[in-house]
């Protein structure tokens, strides 16, 4: 690994959260919040800034970056920010311990939503916008972000792009990453800000709540700002806007551009888009009669809660507007079998992706093909076009890392939990950054009651699940630090 490029690149994005977190101050004094809160952005901007200035200086030179380089760009960028995006909350008193400071800063930045705080009323604004930012950054990536604004570092970006984007595939829409990222971040702020306007003038949030909530949805993360989540607000309307731009956030950004420049034929020529749609659609009608015949509410609740929750756990943000947790066992059994699943490939959202899913479905029927007729040419096929062996292996590798992590990690907190249910939903929850689990760490509760040294495990997961496990993972390797 080029260590100097790496951390001369990382050192850039931890400038752009320095700024950023002394933007949020501006947010506190505009709220005339108390001095110390004020300070405390300003003084974790400061330190973030400094720090970036002198590691920028020190490794300063020709950038050549590799695919291993990106890797660790990518990976150690990642735990930067929630280093230096921690201080805030400990600063300013509103988490005690550095360990749930970097548990709630690494949920952000991995648009995972599992949070440690109570009361989030009365946590003071400007922390609130820095912890909404956290999950805007994350969610299309903030190194990304520094490729797009930063082109004058001389830098092709591809390899970072290449670690950073989620799922499987990664579309190059322009031959150029920088325009790449620039159109990408373009919509992706284009629908953030037509989604506040819309909770705003139509469902009647003020600005400050509506930022917070589109740049949780946006970034299919989940950070609210009331404790009941949306419920707290009980409004048809805002459920309606959230759940389609949930929905959106979920789908490859790339089908949004192509829909924005005159192609939106090509979302139903997407077979992975095809499957997440008529998923989400048989799931919300499966939980709707489910819990409607379980005396849940009305039937238009009933479908109102349904379609929000199936939308939510499958995208990965973890919005909440009912406490899912009392549902029927078969209605919490499939919400958690949909934390597995995750967002579209090229989406903001976690888990293993829908393609991924759809491909080892796929492979699962040619299988049982293969068993009655031995001798016969099956060829798998997504989209009209042949999948390679070596995707389907890769694939196929993945799937049993990921289930393994899994396995391992729930009996690890097992130790940390007080029953099997919360530990297992609890890895799955940040694993495949879908926030809330069940039981004591479901919708209504939070990782508060987990001991530091557990939410220290689950912070790594969440950093597992959002670069993907091999981002991280190859990192242990002995042969990835020789030259």
């Amino acid at each position: 690994m080029n260590k100097r490029a790496v951390f001369h690149l990382v050192s850039y994005m931890t400038l752009v959260i320095g700024v950023a977190m002394i933007l949020c101050a501006g947010i506190s004094l505009a709220y005339d919040e108390p001095l110390k809160v004020q300070l405390a952005l300003v003084y974790s901007g400061v330190i973030a800034i400094c720090c970036a200035t002198v590691v920028g200086f020190l490794t300063r030179g020709k950038i050549n970056l590799s695919r291993r380089d990106g890797f660790g760009i990518v990976t150690f960028g990642w735990i930067s920010a929630t280093i230096f995006g921690s201080l805030p909350y400990i600063f300013s008193d509103v988490i005690d311990h550095p360990v749930s400071a970097m548990f709630e800063t690494m949920s952000g930045f991995t648009t995972t939503g599992a949070s440690v705080l109570s009361n989030l009323e009365e946590i003071p604004r400007g922390i609130h916008f820095w912890r909404a930012l956290t999950h805007w950054f994350g969610g299309m990536g903030v190194l990304v972000l520094c490729v797009a604004i930063l082109p004058f570092l001389g830098v092709g970006g591809m390899q970072i792009y290449r670690a950073e984007m989620p799922g499987p595939s990664k579309d190059r829409l322009t031959p150029r990453i920088a325009t790449t990222a620039k159109l990408l971040w373009g919509v992706y702020a284009m629908m953030t800000v037509v989604e506040a306007v819309l909770l705003k003038y139509a469902g009647g949030m003020d600005w400050f709540d509506s930022f917070c909530h589109a740049f949780g949805t946006m970034a299919t993360g989940g950070f609210s700002t009331r404790s009941a989540s949306v419920g707290a607000y009980d409004s048809a309307v805002i459920d309606g806007i959230i759940t389609f731009f949930m929905f959106a956030a979920g789908v490859n950004f790339s089908l949004h551009y192509y829909a924005l420049t005159g192609k939106p034929q090509r979302y139903f020529q997407d077979p992975e888009f095809r499957f997440y749609t008529i998923f989400i659609i048989c799931a919300t009608l499966f939980l709707t009669f489910n819990i409607w015949t379980a005396d849940w509410g009305t039937l238009s609740r009933c479908f109102r809660d349904s379609a929000f929750t199936a939308t939510s756990i499958i995208t990965t943000t973890g919005f909440g507007t009912a406490d899912f947790d009392q549902w029927p066992n078969a209605s919490r059994l499939l919400l958690v079998a949909m934390m597995f699943m995750g967002g579209c490939a090229g989406s903001t959202g976690g888990g293993m992706k829908i393609v991924r899913v759809f491909i080892m479905f796929k492979k699962m029927l040619r299988e049982l093909k293969l068993f009655m007729r031995p001798s016969a040419v099956i060829q798998m096929k997504l989209g009209g076009k042949p999948v390679e062996q070596e995707i389907i292996s890769h694939i196929s590798a993945f799937f049993a890392i990921f289930v393994l992590i899994f396995a391992v990690g729930s009996f690890v907190m097992t130790f940390f939990t007080p029953n099997l249910e919360t530990a297992a939903t609890s890895v799955i929850a940040t694993l495949g950054n879908i926030g809330p689990g069940l039981n004591a760490v479901g919708v209504t509760q939070n990782f508060a009651n987990i001991s530091p040294l557990g939410q220290g495990i689950l912070t790594f997961f969440m950093l597992l699940g959002r670069l993907e496990l091999y981002t991280v993972l190859i990192l242990f390797l002995p042969s990835y630090w020789k030259r």
